[in-house]
């Protein structure tokens, strides 16, 4: 079996038109594929030059594969079963700018760069105070922007086409507004100056975008035949599911520069993204948020067991149909017909959607996917819902660390959080669990334990896990 390098597979140079911030399995299977295939079927010709957004990632695996790695889409087509195998080029290289900034800052200086695209999940859009401009780099990825973003304006002496387009991916609504906040704000805390202030307003577009694929990732189970199949030790396998949707809000004058509709690709570029935002959030990601931790700790470990699972199965159905969609304004047939298509997703026989990828930065993602629907539910009907309750309390369970049967529980998420879920649990106390955490206004941007009966509620799910079977919870919501 050969290693996948461009010596042993191909080797096509295209110029470096693109930085992306980001190297995880969703950016490769979705924006890179996206991107190869506007390379393939339109006259865009470019590559992407990856740039490593904390200090610990993939970009070793990466330049020692020359960015190749072969992307394996499976689902049902209108019907039809579909399962290819593609073999992506477009990443040239990627750089570690914690090791390697000065090597960095000269993709600014480079006349072919015109795209960033991000996703840095949804804690990455942030502003840190704490950052300098004088870091090397700076920690967040708005603040390693605008350093990028103030070498290429002093290079260029401010040139009004030298102004970069910009597509964040992180799952936060109007995440282009968002990222452009963070953007301001740095440039006024480090006193950057007002000609740069006006070249980053008027001369870098930044829009909001909704990006919609079920990306389970490594298909650890298969990867051996899949190699076997392919002929290279590919140490970057990505999966995915054949459905893809890309929601661009941005004006037709930027689909000419970035064709991916005449690419045939289910890319819209839309006047707003808000309705396709809301919905994808509410229905596809609220349940995905909810379903993991509660799935893991009853013993399942993909998506797909859990909707075919009769009392896991039963609670997706809860939060999604009675919970989250009757907080949607949309036409109640439509967000029936979306929530239906959602659970044929879920149960793609070709694809193993592992729980504890989900469980990534849980967090920040019941904020932005959860939190919204269990506020108006609240306000509308007067009553908390307990399948959204019982889906926070089972994070927060599974933030208390230990083991699942043999397997040990590792938890990726801001070492803040992760430290004060390790002090609470040490308490003993799950009323001091449940108050500390809903209380953490670093996660939440406010005082959750000001909700009549939210802190009671979260208490009395957190004292039923650990008591019972949280299969025995589950049947006692349904």
């Amino acid at each position: 079996m050969r290693d996948l390098n461009r010596q042993t597979a191909f080797n096509r140079v295209r110029p470096e038109r693109i930085i992306q911030f980001g190297e995880g399995n969703f950016l490769r299977a979705f924006v890179d594929w996206i991107i190869w295939n506007m390379n393939e079927k339109t006259n865009f010709d470019s590559n992407v030059v990856v740039v490593q957004p904390i200090p610990n990632g993939m970009v070793d695996t990466l330049n020692a594969q020359d960015g190749l790695y072969h992307l394996i889409l499976k689902g049902l087509f209108n019907g039809e079963a579909i399962h290819n195998t593609q073999l992506i080029d477009v990443i040239s290289r990627g750089i570690n700018p914690y090791i390697q900034f000065e090597e960095y800052l000269k993709l600014a200086v480079n006349p072919d760069i015109r795209f960033v695209i991000s996703n840095t999940t949804e804690a990455g859009i942030s502003f840190d105070p704490d950052n300098k401009f004088e870091d090397k780099p700076a920690n967040s990825y708005p603040g390693k922007l605008v350093q990028l973003l103030y070498h290429r304006f002093k290079k260029y002496d401010g040139a009004k086409d030298k102004g970069l387009i910009i597509f964040p991916c992180e799952l936060i609504f109007d995440n282009g507004k968002v990222l452009r906040q963070c953007i301001d704000k740095y440039i006024k805390h480090w006193n950057l100056g007002e000609e740069f202030n006006e070249w980053v307003k008027q001369c870098c577009y930044i829009y909001s975008t909704l990006v919609d694929r079920i990306v389970p990732g490594y298909p650890r189970e298969t990867a051996v035949q899949i190699k076997e199949q392919i002929g290279y030790n590919d140490c970057l396998l990505d999966e995915g599911e054949i459905f893809h949707l890309w929601v661009i809000e941005a004006p037709q004058s930027v689909a000419k520069e970035f064709p991916a509709d005449n690419a045939g690709l289910n890319v819209l570029f839309v006047p707003s993204e808000e309705p396709y935002h809301e919905r994808k959030v509410t229905l596809l990601n609220g349940p995905h948020t909810v379903l993991s931790p509660v799935g893991y700790l009853s013993g399942l470990d993909t998506v797909r067991q859990c909707v075919e699972d009769e009392v896991i199965g039963a609670y997706v159905q809860k939060v999604m149909f009675e919970e989250l969609l009757p907080t949607l304004n949309l036409p109640k047939e439509e967000l029936i017909r979306f929530s239906n298509d959602v659970l044929d997703r879920f149960r793609n026989p070709y694809i193993k959607h592992q729980l504890t990828g989900i469980m990534l930065n849980s967090f920040s993602k019941f904020k932005t996917r959860d939190l919204p629907g269990l506020k108006t539910y609240f306000s509308r009907k007067g009553s908390l819902p307990n399948g959204i309750l019982l889906g926070l309390a089972a994070i927060i369970t599974y933030y208390k660390g230990g083991k699942r049967g043999d397997d040990i529980i590792v938890i990726q998420d801001d070492p803040k959080i992760v430290d004060m879920l390790q002090r609470l649990w040490a308490t003993g106390s799950t009323r001091q669990v449940a108050e500390g955490v809903l209380g953490a206004q670093f996660i939440w941007g406010e005082n959750l334990n000001n909700v009549s009966g939210l802190t009671d509620k979260v208490t009395s799910y957190l004292d039923a896990i650990q008591q019972k079977k949280i299969k025995e919870v589950v049947k006692e919501i349904l």
